[in-house]
């Protein structure tokens, strides 16, 4: 453990400017509010935030984290508050220590929804600042390096596999590869303590097979770049076992069959010198193909930048080289944390731009669960990149679509989105896009995303915009709905209805906007009867309900065509009254209407298209479902029961699917209009007999 005076030290190395009294006022408050408690290995509990805070002098980071680190405890650990530290440390620190304590709360809370949530808080705390983040990566550092000293089997699983699915990989999101590989390697050794050891077992053996052959390699690649005048360090590095294990598992390949065990990095003075030091290299030995990658005109999102290749070295042994300059080499095993200059964060910015992305999904996210599918869609996937038609550049996760790339651009650009040029070419929004694309996006103000896009969409950004869009716009189209109904039941009141009349009806329904009592009657939450009772109380007595007001006229008008046209509505898409209509006319046949959101019509472009509308009598339309229950008695009558509810009459049932623990079925229901549909999805979406509802 580093002493009181060795940290101050480590500080003013490297920050002459530090406040010395304020460090060792830190060192001492933590010793004393964390007074004679202990930790599982019996050391004095203070031993870890004062190592924690060495870590971050390691990284040279600035005052106020290596305070922050000290105390990053005493709130949840002992009696200080925040208040307590804003009054002897100042608002900054109290900002960051709360913004660091609050990830820590999480431990009581069951398994899933602590992982969700706990992704949650992470980046809402980056959102306000990113040292709140190094310094709980450094704590979950040090904790696991004792990790071991915990007793309990399944706390030491848990806390592994945490590491490994959250903290290990947002240590590489921020490029710091230093943190994130020994992490993986200490939650692999608890998860797979047997893979572990025979992979340690294995390197061991090579080490002491290899005969000096590393060191061998590394001298003949210097001489050779030495002899065309580059100035360089060569050196060997050994893959780390979990990465070893993961390309043994992800390719099911043997060990012997993992070619880059041992790897090569080339250190130059210049970014020139690289591409230099990468010709030289390629001209001496083959280079194979498809094994380059330059990462340092295209950086990855964390800003790692360096030349990978991999050569055919003497006696057909395939050896990979990295090339980068110096100060790459220093930010690519330290990442943000190597180069933050908090008092200059604009310079960071370029290098942060994934975290403005990861905070917009926290914001558009519905619950735990939606974030979590997003977050992870973030992190995990491979990258390709494309460009905007002026040459800006965008990564994207591979398989992503035009609809992911203009999301990518902007939020608003991805709402307004109706079609993409890729490369030239119109084509449909579900292509997927390769790297080197040039993309542009059609857009139209007045356009709404689809629902559809949800099938085909990659990136979380993407999915969780959509998403919020989609229920944003269902809800103004049942409230336009319940605005119609309410002028039907106001008008049967024995009174006028006027502003106090309805302030007073929210008042009783413990409502706060119109807007939100026209939801709930466009919704079917609430009866004819007791809106008028919320109205005017006591106006229903005797009340009886009119069976021939409610009855509707079976028969759908459309306009916008000529007077005796005939047409018919797509069966691929069930358009219903509600839904934004186009009609497709064909030489000799009736005029085909679809939904303006139909996939049919991407391979319709050269056909003649009409704009329509729904007419006056525009009820009795068919929607088409795809409903999954789970296998179990009763599901199917619960979902039959719904129906009626709502009152939907059937007219095709049909079972597409059964895999246990799930059934599938295709539906055709009669609806009134959209809204009537969207209540018949919210209630069977609702219901603890289905799975998955969805409009086809």
């Amino acid at each position: 453990m580093l002493r009181q005076y060795e940290l101050v030290e480590k500080v003013l190395d490297y920050d002459p400017q530090a406040d010395e009294a304020m460090l060792n006022r830190a060192y001492v408050y933590t010793v004393q509010k964390h007074g004679t408690q202990k930790r599982a290995s019996g050391d004095p509990y203070f031993s870890h935030p004062v190592e924690v805070a060495g870590l971050m002098t390691d990284l040279k980071l600035d005052q106020a984290t290596i305070i922050t680190a000290l105390l990053h405890d005493t709130v949840e650990d002992t009696l200080a508050t925040i208040e307590d530290i804003e009054a002897h440390f100042g608002p900054e620190v109290a900002r960051l220590v709360d913004g660091v304590t609050k990830l820590s709360k999480i431990e009581t809370m069951p398994e899933n929804e602590r992982a969700a949530e706990n992704l949650r808080k992470f980046l809402l705390a980056m959102s306000e600042d990113i040292r709140v983040l190094l310094v709980k990566l450094a704590d979950r550092l040090h904790n696991m390096r004792t990790l071991h000293f915990i007793k309990s089997p399944e706390k030491r699983q848990r806390i592994a596999r945490e590491t490994m699915d959250i903290y290990a990989p947002l240590a590489e999101r921020v490029g710091m590869y230093e943190y994130m590989h020994e992490m993986q390697a200490l939650a692999f050794r608890e998860l797979e303590p047997e893979a572990y050891a025979t992979i340690n077992t294995r390197l061991e053996q090579l080490r002491s097979q290899d005969g000096g052959q590393v060191d061998a390699i590394a001298l003949k690649v210097k001489q050779r770049l030495a002899e065309a005048g580059l100035r360089v360090e060569v050196y060997g590095r050994e893959k780390h076992p979990f990465s070893i294990w993961h390309k043994m598992a992800e390719r099911h390949v043997s060990f012997e069959q993992v070619t880059d065990i041992m790897a090569f990095r080339v250190l130059t003075d210049s970014e020139e010198d690289c591409y230099h030091a990468l010709g030289v290299l390629h001209t001496t030995w083959q280079f194979l193909p498809g094994k380059f990658k330059d990462y340092i005109s295209t950086p990855k999102t964390n800003g790692y930048r360096s030349l990978h290749t991999s050569l055919m070295y003497e006696n057909s042994m395939r050896v990979e080289v990295q090339i980068r300059t110096r100060e790459m080499h220093r930010r690519n095993e330290f990442g943000l944390a190597a180069h933050w200059a908090y008092k200059q964060a604009d310079k960071a910015d370029g290098q942060v731009g994934w975290l403005r992305d990861l905070i917009e999904i926290v914001e558009q996210s519905h619950d735990a669960e939606e974030l979590l599918e997003h977050t992870r869609l973030a992190i995990y996937q491979d990258r390709i990149f494309a460009f905007t038609p002026k040459g800006s550049l965008f990564q994207l996760p591979k398989g992503a679509t035009a609809v992911d790339f203009a999301f990518a651009v902007h939020t608003d650009l991805g709402l307004a989105c109706v079609g993409a040029k890729i490369n030239g070419r119109h084509m449909p929004l579900r292509t997927p896009l390769s790297n080197g694309d040039v993309v542009e996006i059609i857009k139209n103000p007045g356009a709404a995303p689809q629902l559809s896009w949800l099938a085909f969409v990659v990136t979380g950004k993407a999915r969780a915009a959509i998403r919020r869009a989609v229920r944003l716009k269902e809800r103004d189209e049942v409230a336009a709905i319940g605005s119609k109904l309410f002028d039907e039941i106001a008008a049967r009141v024995p009174a006028r209805i006027g502003k106090k009349a309805i302030r007073g009806a929210l008042q009783r329904l413990d409502m706060d906007e119109p807007d939100d009592l026209m939801y709930a009657i466009g919704a079917a939450k609430l009866t004819d009867r007791e809106v008028m009772e919320a109205l005017v109380p006591g106006c229903t007595a005797g009340f009886e309900e009119d069976e021939e007001w409610s009855r509707r006229e079976r028969a759908i008008s459309i306009r916008g065509l000529t007077p005796g046209v005939a047409f018919e509505l797509a069966t691929c898409c069930h358009p219903v009254p509600g839904d934004r209509i186009v009609g497709i006319r064909r030489k000799g046949e009736t005029v085909l209407v679809h939904a303006i959101d139909c996939l049919e019509l991407a391979s319709g472009v050269d056909n003649d298209w009409i704009d329509l509308a729904w007419g006056n009598r525009s009820v009795g339309a068919v929607g088409q479902l795809t409903v999954t229950l789970y296998d179990r008695p009763g599901t199917l009558a619960e979902m039959a029961g719904i129906f009626a509810q709502n009152k939907a009459n059937v007219t095709t049932l049909v079972q597409t699917q059964l895999d246990h623990p799930f059934t599938s079925y295709d539906i055709e229901i009669e609806v009134q209009d959209l809204a009537h549909l969207n209540r018949i999805l919210s209630a069977l979406r609702a219901s603890d007999a289905v799975a998955q509802a969805e409009r086809q």
